[in-house]
Formats: C-alpha cells, structure tokens, sequence
C-alpha cells in the first residue's frame, strides 16, 4: 500500500510473490521455439541447435543434453544463448531428442526431437544353390524414414505370386520372399527393390536349384552296418584254426 508520505510499502509476503512472478517469467527457446517440438532434416547436411533465455536480468548458464547424455561446451558457450552443431546428421540420430535447460532450474527446459529423413540403402547381389522341393528364403535389410514398400521381381519381371508357393513378409527394416518346395522353374534371378519418396534400393538373388539328392532310410543303412559287421566276424571265426596255426609258427 501507498502510505501518507508517498512511500510504497511492501509486505515480505508480497515481495516473495513478486519475485516468484519474476521467476516464473524466465523462459527458453531453441530456434525460436519456446516449447518441445519436432524438427525434420535430411541425412548429410549440418543442423544448429540455439538455445536462448528470456525475461532474465542476470547471467543464466545453460546445458545441453543429447537423449540422457551431457553435451560437453565451451566456456564461451554457456551463458544466456548456447549453439550446438550436429555435423552430419546420420542415420542414427534419427529419434534423438537434444535438451536445453537452464542449469540452476532444470525444470526449465525445451526439448528437440529429431525426424532424420533418409532413402532406402540396399545393394549387392547374392548366389544360393538349394536342393529341389525345399524350402528357400531371401532378406533384403533395408532401413528408410519415411518407411519403404518393397517389389519383387524374377528375370526383370514382376513376380507373379502363386498361391501356397510364395510368401512375402515385411516390417519396417526386413523384407522377405519365401519359396516353398522349390522346382527346376524356380531357377533364375529374384530382384528385391525397395522404395521411399526418397529415392530407392536394390538387391539381387541369383537362386539355382539342384538335382535332389538320393535319400537312404536310416533302417536299411543299419541293416548294411550289421551285416558287413556279422560278415567279418563270421569269416574270423571261420579261419580262426588257419590263423592260429600262422600265430604259433610266427612265434617258435
């Protein structure tokens, strides 16, 4: 209240509100945003990250953080406005979420997540021999953002999937073809191509087929493995006089 001498007289209670208002002003903003948000960027190029306080009358030191772990600054680089580069932006940041926060109030703090957009990376080329009327599976490992759709083509061919033969299986990182009981028709070269708005992938499977080896039952090689034995034994005892004979004229 405003006493008789023009004086302004201020309760502590008061003052402790005022100088909560005060605090509760004080704010940050990274590029300009004053509240968490998403940030999309290609794979390749370099991207800043600046953090900057507002509403303060002092000195207010600043830290970075990269998911859980402290980013390491220079000492020119703490107070009131802090830049951080990510050179270059992988792969492997996408996801990664960059924090700003003030360092005497870590409950004041603005978070980046980044969305790394980058094409489908497959190439090569690989060779299977499999014998015939078995099973035959080919992987194309393909990670993208946005996610990609996968083809697959035989001979430059779209592939015509015959029903109980052919399985396509996918999920955002794995794309398989499955052939079941394969024929001397399935011999040639399967093409996996994978496709983003980005750009594009590709992988060839060079599939040949074999003759099918001649399969003996287990019963009839056990059969053989007791009669050669029995023989053996048989034509021992058979001789055993003769050879007695030998052993006794060997040792006088």
């Amino acid at each position: 209240y405003r006493s008789g001498f023009g004086v302004l007289v201020v309760s502590c209670k008061s003052l402790i509100l005022i100088l909560n208002n005060c605090e509760g002003s004080l704010e940050l903003s990274v590029n300009n945003h004053a509240a968490d948000f998403s940030l999309s960027t290609l794979a390749g190029p370099p991207l800043s990250l600046s953090c900057l306080v507002h509403n303060s009358s002092q000195a207010e030191e600043l830290l970075w953080y990269r998911g859980n772990g402290r980013v390491e600054l220079k000492d020119g680089n703490k107070v009131n406005i802090s830049n951080i580069c990510v050179s270059p932006v992988t792969e492997s940041d996408n996801g990664v979420t960059f924090t700003c926060r003030l360092a005497r109030n870590k409950s004041v703090q603005v978070s980046v997540l980044l969305d790394v957009q980058f094409p489908p990376w497959l190439t090569g080329e690989e060779s299977l021999q499999i014998e015939e009327d078995k099973d035959v599976t080919l992987t194309c490992n393909a990670k993208s953002n946005p996610q990609a759709q996968a083809a697959w083509y035989k001979n430059n061919t779209t592939l015509i999937l015959q029903q109980n033969r052919y399985q396509l299986y996918q999920t955002s990182e794995v794309f398989q073809l499955s052939i079941k009981t394969v024929q001397k028709s399935d011999n040639g070269t399967y093409t996996c191509v994978v496709k983003s708005s980005l750009g594009e992938g590709r992988k060839d499977f060079h599939l040949i087929v074999e003759d099918k080896k001649p399969v003996f039952p287990q019963e009839a090689i056990i059969a053989g493995v007791v009669v050669v034995t029995l023989t053996v034994l048989f034509g021992i005892v058979a001789r055993k006089d003769k050879i007695f004979k030998v052993w006794k004229a060997l040792v006088s």
